[in-house]
This record gives C-alpha cells, sequence and structure tokens, in this order.
C-alpha cells in the first residue's frame, strides 16, 4: 500500500498557508490547494483530503508532491499544459496598445475588443490580452473638474488648515443644501431580495414634490444639524443660520465653511453676519465642492436612507430625513481628514500640467 509522504510545516509556512485558505481575496483554486497543504500536514489520507475539499484523490496527490518540491511558490502555479501556447508578437501588442491609446474608431468615441480587432485585423481574446496586460480599460471614463478660482490656493489652506488645526474655543461646521431631493413613489412595489437575486425596483415612478436639506457637520464629533425647507433662498438660509445659533453653545465662536452660493453671501445674510460675530464664514473655492465635508455625510444619506426607497409626500420624505439624523446623532462619528494641503497642491498642480499638455 502506497504511503504519502509526509508534510511538515514551519509556523511562517503554516501562518501564510492559513492566509491564502481563508483570504477573502484570494483565488477560489488557490485557497484550495492551501487547504489540501494544511489539512495534509495534520495527517489526512489523500482521499479524506479529497473528500473535504471537493477534489480528485489524485489531484490531492499531485498538489502535494508538488508542494513537497517547490513551496508555496509551487501551489500560485498552475501546472504546465500541452497545446500551442498563446502567443502575441512584440509588434502585434505595440499596434494594438498604440492604437488604443491615440487611434479611435471612425463611429464611436472609444474601441471594443471586437471593434479593435477587426480593425487591425486579429483577434479580439488578442485585445483583451493585450488590454489586460498593459492596465488599459477603454470602456471607462472618470470625470473631473479643475478650480479656476484665482483664490484657490488661499482658500484650500484656509480649509484645509481648519479640518486638520481647529481654533480652540470654536466649533468647525461643515454646512451646505442638499436640494430639489425628490419624493418619488414606485409605480409598483419591488421584490424583496432572496438568495440568488437582489432586490428590485420599478424603474419608473411618481414625483409628490421636492424638499431641500440644510445640513451643518460638526467636523470635531460628527453630528449634524439639521433642517428642511421647501426652497433654498436667502431666506431659508438666515432660518438655518439661527437655528445654528440656537443649537450651538453660547460661548464658543462658530466657523461655517461653505461653497459660494449666491443665498450665502446675500445683503441681508451679511448683515445678520454682522450682528452675530462668533460666525465666522470659510468660502471653499469655485468648483471644488469636494473640500465640503458635509458632502461626505449627503454621500451618505442619499445611498442608505433615500435613492431605494419610495415616498407618496414630501412630508413622508422629510420624515425619513429627519429620522435618519437622529438617529445619526445618536452615535455620530467624524470624518477625518488626512489629506495635506500641500499634497492637495502638488496633484492639483500635475493635473493642469497635464491639460496643458492634452491642449486643455
Amino acid at each position: 500500500m502506497r504511503v504519502a509522504k509526509a508534510i511538515e510545516l514551519d509556523e511562517d509556512t503554516e501562518r501564510e498557508l492559513q492566509v491564502l485558505a481563508k483570504g477573502r481575496r484570494v483565488e477560489a483554486r488557490l485557497q484550495q490547494r492551501a487547504r489540501v497543504i494544511l489539512l495534509a500536514a495534520d495527517g489526512m489520507q489523500n482521499k479524506d483530503i479529497a473528500s473535504e475539499v471537493d477534489l480528485d484523490r489524485r489531484q490531492v496527490a499531485q498538489w502535494r508532491q508538488r508542494f513537497l518540491e517547490g513551496g508555496l511558490d509551487a501551489l500560485r502555479r498552475d501546472a504546465p499544459r500541452s497545446g500551442r501556447p498563446v502567443t502575441v508578437t512584440a509588434q502585434m501588442e505595440s499596434r494594438i496598445v498604440q492604437a488604443t491609446l491615440h487611434d479611435t474608431p471612425v463611429n464611436a468615441t472609444h474601441w471594443s475588443t471586437r471593434t479593435l480587432a477587426a480593425h487591425l485585423g486579429t483577434g479580439a481574446t488578442t485585445v483583451r490580452r493585450v488590454w489586460q496586460s498593459n492596465g488599459l480599460k477603454p470602456h471607462l471614463s472618470r470625470s473631473f473638474k479643475l478650480s479656476r478660482d484665482p483664490h484657490f490656493e488661499d482658500k484650500l489652506l484656509d480649509v484645509v488648515g481648519l479640518y486638520m488645526n481647529p481654533p480652540e474655543h470654536a466649533l468647525v461646521l461643515s454646512c451646505d443644501e442638499k436640494s430639489q431631493i425628490q419624493a418619488l413613489n414606485r409605480t409598483q412595489p419591488g421584490l424583496p431580495m432572496k438568495r440568488g437575486r437582489a432586490g428590485t425596483v420599478t424603474h419608473d415612478y411618481k414625483r409628490h414634490g421636492t424638499t431641500t436639506l440644510f445640513a451643518a457637520l460638526n467636523t470635531l464629533d460628527g453630528s449634524v444639524i439639521s433642517m428642511c425647507q421647501p426652497r433654498h433662498r436667502h431666506s431659508e438660509w438666515l432660518k438655518f443660520l439661527r437655528l445654528i445659533d440656537r443649537r450651538t453653545p453660547k460661548h464658543l465662536s462658530l466657523h461655517l465653511i461653505v461653497d459660494n452660493y449666491a443665498t450665502h453671501s446675500h445683503a441681508d445674510v451679511q448683515k445678520w453676519l454682522a450682528r452675530h460675530p462668533r460666525f465666522v464664514m470659510h468660502f471653499t473655492p469655485t468648483s471644488a465642492s469636494w473640500l465640503n465635508m458635509v458632502e461626505r455625510f449627503f454621500r451618505d444619506i442619499t445611498d442608505k436612507r433615500i435613492r431605494r426607497d419610495s415616498f407618496t409626500s414630501v412630508a413622508e420624505l422629510e420624515l425619513a430625513i429627519n429620522l435618519y439624523v437622529a438617529h445619526h446623532n445618536i452615535a455620530p462619528k467624524p470624518f477625518i481628514w488626512t489629506a495635506s494641503a500641500s499634497d492637495i497642491l502638488a496633484k492639483v498642480t500635475r493635473a493642469k500640467a497635464a491639460l496643458v499638455a492634452a491642449g486643455g
């Protein structure tokens, strides 16, 4: 009777195998091989291991032997296979890369594997392999916006300074309005999520009006002062400033980070601020809403509470918003700003140089 060779693992190898066997981002086949070796090291026979990991006994024996011969590196590589190896000449790879980066189809904005393959007289699989090996993804694009504010650097330093080094005896509040939140009522009830199927909602809906959420995020503890209003004029902004005044300790000065929306600098607002000197306004640069930390809160409430729900009235929508904010304030968590102003300026400088080089 043939007996498989015993496998003994040192501490480091066993730890790495455990990581491979349980890692959430590890390929399933590599997880399976790592489990084979761990079970073999525990003294299990090949037939029992095969039953445990859902493999053939001969496959278990093969990976056991390959580990003995090549260690962990052998588990990460597939065994050589028969057949003609896949080959892409350097010339063809260069043509594919150049065409992908510098040419476009006559009737489209970007290539697909099939259109580029037809254009170059090669196979779609070849194009796909070259794209993967060179990190090319023509079907994807990302949006961007560079601020043209002439005082961009000064405003950036001011706002980031408040985040990373807030003043003493003061509260820093990131403020903004999320306007035109629609009370949408789906035309039919959606189906609930179940195993193997995501929850569903109808693509069409009935509109029942809109509301505007005013929010002030305390950058120190993450709590939120909020208010819903039907519109977002300077009069509603003044109501919100009065609410902030009532809801914050009177002995603290208030540093409000806001964008350049016209209502924030309306003449009536300026008069009110002159009578309330503890309010200090800090404006983000034009086209730089990402600097306002409350936008992160708006993203959360949209994703977690508003987008997938159905509302039969504005009152129902506002109730849902108020309940979300109240629940958030029970145990708020602050968003931590980590990007320094110098790092942001360096990135913006590189982006502007690239834009100029591209002819923008």
